[in-house]
């Protein structure tokens, strides 16, 4: 029997702990930090709501992944759901499941999703239509309309993901939707950050595809399949938030036989011999030890080589595993009785809110980067939809600053003064409740020591039996299927008795494919 000890029990680290179960030779047992599973995809329960932490889209070009999650968990009917509602259930399921009646089950959602910018709403993607060139008016229109052209003609050195933004959408667009909502996210000005986020994040997206969309749209040719990530119009998602999939596939996986060790913390890799031989986990106060022959991580970079011990890390690997850089995030909840900002869209919804999923926020004088109406991404997250709005506002921040250290009710207190700063809420409305959840390292970045980040992969990949999976454990902004694909390919290399480890590196590295989400 092979011992296999897995860090982790996000989307990648149970993907790979559920395709090992399938084999008897594997004795697995997962390592996680947090009483739930699912990771940074996990679904915060507060009192009768629940909070996606990020929003996340079921959706994938790869079918491998697409039928792995209908295999966990069954979808509704492709009819159950009206091109022009956001609603429980629009009409009758036909081919699967009635969300009404079961609660295992996948539903199908529109993308919606705006830009919110000199507080006027553009979409997201940028459209060119009637809407758009109104809201940005004649004179910033003809900028805009020069500056791509300029763009086109002039194409700049890729350095940094600005000058990525601006080869493909001209400077003015950049200026007015990527530059500060970057800066945001980020904390820092686009100029110095790698151009490889953008590559990795929105390879295929530009105004050329945006016009291409349109013209699928106009010939009706237009599908998931051929287009942009940043493009679709539907996508999945479980009834219960993204928790509920992998809360589903770690009952699987243990029914399989999988042991699953929730609230233990790994803070000590024990490398003998240029092996990994154990994990020594922190548990309601005293250390435990694991022994296992093959080792898969989807922990941090950074924790992971600095909890090596016994064989020292080279200083130079040490280096550039602890200055690797990360952004932290914190969601607020804010439970409200209605919003200040108007349906003003052809899609019905539950209350006749706005039926956006996410809105970006692009004005500078607040520090919220983003909003999810939980509402939309599905009506069972929130307890009573069709007379409440539930919310989740996304800041961007380093541990420890001051957005970190404010208490929940000074956080409280300044996201609800940013909402009726940007108009979003009245002084009228009535806030029912908030929540906070804070979580660190949410975000791998691109700059400081990534730039060596080569160096690390070669020393990790020397270590034989220490596969890394995931968007952390490789330090890749990844979405949830591509992190399942590094833990597929990871097992696919254990059971084959693989050394060369780089399919499992060259997972999201081809030329098409990502969504730009923060």
């Amino acid at each position: 029997m092979c011992n296999v000890i897995i860090i982790g029990a996000g989307p990648a680290g149970l993907t790979a702990a559920y395709e090992l179960s399938k084999d008897k030779q594997y004795n697995v047992i997962v390592l996680e930090e947090f009483e739930d599973v699912g990771g940074i995809s996990r679904t915060i329960k507060y009192k009768q709501n629940r909070m996606d932490i990020g929003g996340h889209r079921f959706f994938s070009k790869d079918e491998t992944i697409m039928n792995f999650w209908k295999e966990i968990m069954p979808l509704q009917g492709e009819k159950a759901i009206d091109d022009k509602v956001l609603g429980r259930t629009a009409e009758l399921v036909k081919d699967g499941p009635d969300p009404e009646k079961e609660d295992n089950v996948m539903l199908i959602r529109h993308r919606i999703s705006r830009i919110y910018y000199a507080r006027k709403f553009f979409d997201y993607p940028i459209e060119i239509k009637l809407e758009t060139f109104k809201n940005m008016g004649l004179k910033k229109t003809l900028q805009a309309g020069c500056s791509y052209l300029k763009s086109s003609i002039f194409k700049r050195k890729e350095e940094s993901l600005e000058d990525f933004y601006i080869n493909r959408f001209g400077k003015v667009l950049y200026q007015m939707f990527f530059e500060k909502y970057t800066e945001k996210v980020w904390g820092r000005h686009p100029s110095q950050i790698s151009p490889d986020w953008g590559k990795q994040r929105a390879k295929g997206l530009s105004i050329a595809t945006i016009l291409k969309d349109m013209l699928y749209k106009v010939l009706k040719i237009k599908n998931n399949k051929n287009a942009e990530t940043s493009l679709i119009e539907r996508f999945w998602y479980p009834k219960y938030g993204p928790g509920q999939l992998w809360e589903r596939l770690a009952e699987i996986s243990e029914q399989n036989g999988v042991t699953i060790k929730r609230g233990y913390k790994v803070q000590k890799i024990i490398k003998e011999n240029g092996k990994i031989k154990s994990a020594v986990c922190l548990h309601n106060g005293n250390e435990e030890e694991f022994i296992g022959d093959i080792f898969i991580s989807s922990m941090p970079l950074k924790d992971l080589v600095e909890n090596i011990e016994k064989e020292k890390v080279p200083e130079e690997i040490l280096d550039i595993a602890s200055y690797l850089p990360y952004r932290d995030f914190i969601t607020i909840g804010i439970l409200v009785d209605k919003l200040k900002i108007k349906n003003e869209t052809t899609i019905k919804t539950l209350g006749n809110i706005v039926p956006d999923c996410w809105i970006y926020v692009q004005e500078p004088d607040v520090k919220v980067g983003r909003i999810q109406i939980f509402n939309n991404w599905s009506p069972y997250l929130v307890e009573k939809p069709e007379k409440t709005v539930w919310m989740g506002l996304e800041y961007f921040c380093n541990e420890n600053d001051e957005l970190w250290n404010m208490s929940e009710q000074e956080f409280k207190n300044m996201a609800i003064e940013e909402l009726k700063k940007i108009e979003i809420l009245d002084n009228t409305v009535n806030i029912e409740d908030a929540h906070m959840e804070k979580i660190k390292k949410a975000y791998p970045a691109y700059f400081d020591t990534y730039a060596n980040i080569d160096e690390l992969i070669k020393y990790l990949n020397g270590i034989e039996n220490l596969y890394c999976i995931g968007r952390n454990g490789q330090h890749r902004y990844n979405n949830m299927d591509h992190a399942m694909l590094t833990a597929i390919e990871a097992v696919k290399d254990i059971k084959e008795d693989r050394k060369d480890k780089s399919n499992i590196w060259k997972v999201n590295t081809e030329k098409e494919y990502h969504e730009v989400k923060k």
